[in-house]
């Protein structure tokens, strides 16, 4: 394998030497780990030893996010991400990624697109899996000699990469507005650097938006959903997270590795309808876990905080776990809590939790489940940083009547949040408070508060449980005397008889 090509050596070179990085931290997905050691070499060819490089693999959340956690376990001062990225923006430390160069032919691939220019009067955006950005540039030239040889007019449009590094210190997140009439509107953050807009993500007619490293504009005289979206790439949790925001649009997908043309995404369907079981589900929940998918991409914090002030404001009860990567073993160690709202970056974001204890939901789902009159016009945003930009954590104050479960198949009364109007209760009568609530659920049946969902806080549901744990008795313990074990081996112990 070519390292000076693939792994594009001489950029990686030039944006060290350029920022005078002295620690850089190279991470490796594990199908890329095999390469690790030869590009490790040819940098420190390269570099010098003026540089410390380490090679970082198994990351502690998901792989396409720059892993800042580990990369702060050896002071690295910036993160050489390889492989596929889902281009989240950093925390506190500068990254470059570099996506590779898969294999495309580039001739079958613009016959294929020619084929959706021929079948479709719709104008056409190419959008790819950021491996195959390098072979943009070659696909518009054998485009461009294909339609005007057969004086074609037709309306062809690339998106671009965004950008190929980050650099924390020069990016935030900028509040904006939805506009009024924003049903048939998907609305991500607007990123701003160095105080002028870089790009725009609303999808308005003749503005600038992005999804997952992806830029692209749209015509004045075009509005996004008129478009057919053409996309080159495998079937992968970039391509699903397109589908999922665009579940509306017309989509085709070039598969480059077996050089066919797809339009069948009806398993993209069944996930949207499910997420939106899930959501059902959620709605009924007492007991809520937000588990922090990611410690590295910017605003984790503040989106954790926001959904802490929602689960809160709908009556519920809240927890915050940090685990790394989730699995079932993990989660089933919390069986207090109903749903679970996973806050990761948006291509870690679905996680097939069919084999869970408890339905895992994103941020997005958690706002129309748990805000009261909120409906699903459609719209699907796996951004949490969308989230954090736009109004759709507001609370919508419609808690008069009943709400009806469809779960259940009956009407059913929320629990409202307390208000504190400043009066602090005397501390006798909350401990009495406390101690009566103690009595009341040790004489609930247990069947209720296990199976039923009827706790409404970890306390609760660990009251109701048989086993609490060990149970270590050191008041007045009598003392035990030592006593002598067995000898020998387990396959025939000294004090045996043969």
């Amino acid at each position: 394998m070519d390292f000076q090509w693939s792994y594009e050596i001489p950029r990686t070179v030039e944006f060290i030497r350029s920022r005078g990085f002295s620690r850089v931290a190279l991470q490796f997905p594990d199908e890329l780990l095999k390469d690790s050691m030869g590009v490790a070499r040819a940098l420190r060819h390269e570099l010098g030893k003026g540089v410390r490089l380490y090679v970082m693999a198994d990351t502690a959340y998901g792989s396409c996010c720059v892993d800042e956690v580990g990369a702060s376990h050896v002071d690295a001062e910036c993160v050489v991400h390889y492989g596929h990225a889902c281009m989240s923006p950093t925390s506190t430390l500068p990254a470059l990624f570099i996506f590779g160069k898969a294999f495309i032919n580039v001739n079958a691939c613009a016959e294929s697109l020619l084929q959706c220019l021929s079948v479709s009067n719709k104008p056409v955006l190419v959008l790819y899996g950021l491996e195959y950005a390098h072979a943009l540039q070659d696909l518009k030239s054998v485009m461009s000699r294909l339609l005007s040889s057969r004086g074609s007019n037709q309306m062809l449009y690339y998106s671009e990469v965004a950008h190929s590094s980050i650099n924390p210190s020069g990016y935030h997140i900028k509040d904006i507005k939805l506009p009024e009439s924003h049903e048939d509107a998907i609305t991500d953050g607007e990123i701003i650097k160095n105080g002028e807009s870089e790009v725009s993500n609303k999808l308005e007619s003749g503005t600038k938006y992005s999804l997952g490293g992806l830029t692209w504009t749209t015509q004045s005289e075009h509005k996004m959903e008129d478009h057919l979206l053409f996309w080159i790439g495998s079937d992968n949790s970039a391509f699903a997270n397109m589908v999922l925001t665009f579940n509306t649009y017309e989509i085709v997908r070039y598969d480059a590795e077996e050089g066919k043309l797809l339009n069948d995404f009806s398993q993209q369907t069944r996930i949207l309808k499910r997420r939106y079981f899930l959501v059902e589900k959620a709605k009924d929940a007492n007991i809520v876990g937000i588990i922090a998918g990611t410690l590295g991409v910017a605003g984790y914090l503040h989106i954790i905080q926001q959904m802490k002030e929602l689960i809160e404001k709908a009556g519920k009860k809240c927890y915050t776990i940090v685990m790394g990567r989730p699995n079932p073993a993990k989660l089933a160690n919390f069986p207090e809590c109903d749903v679970f709202v996973y806050v990761s970056c948006a291509q870690t974001a679905l996680l097939d939790s069919k084999e869970f204890l408890a339905p895992v939901i994103t941020p997005f789902e958690a706002v129309l489940a748990f805000s009261r009159g909120r409906q699903w016009t459609g719209e699907y945003i796996l951004e949490f940083q969308n989230l954090i930009a736009s109004d759709a954590t507001e609370i919508v104050d419609d808690n008069e009547g009943a709400r009806f479960s469809f779960l259940k198949g009956c009407y059913v009364e929320d629990l409202q949040p307390q208000e504190n109007n400043g009066d602090q209760k005397e501390m006798s009568l909350a401990l009495a408070e406390l101690t009566e609530k103690a009595l009341n659920v040790r004489n609930q049946c247990t069947d209720s508060v296990l199976f039923k969902g009827t706790a409404r806080s970890g306390a609760e549901y660990l009251a109701a449980r048989s086993y609490q744990g060990l149970n270590m008795q050191y008041e007045n313990a009598p003392l035990q005397s030592y006593v002598v074990g067995r000898t020998g081996r387990a396959s025939g112990y000294d004090d045996e008889i043969e």
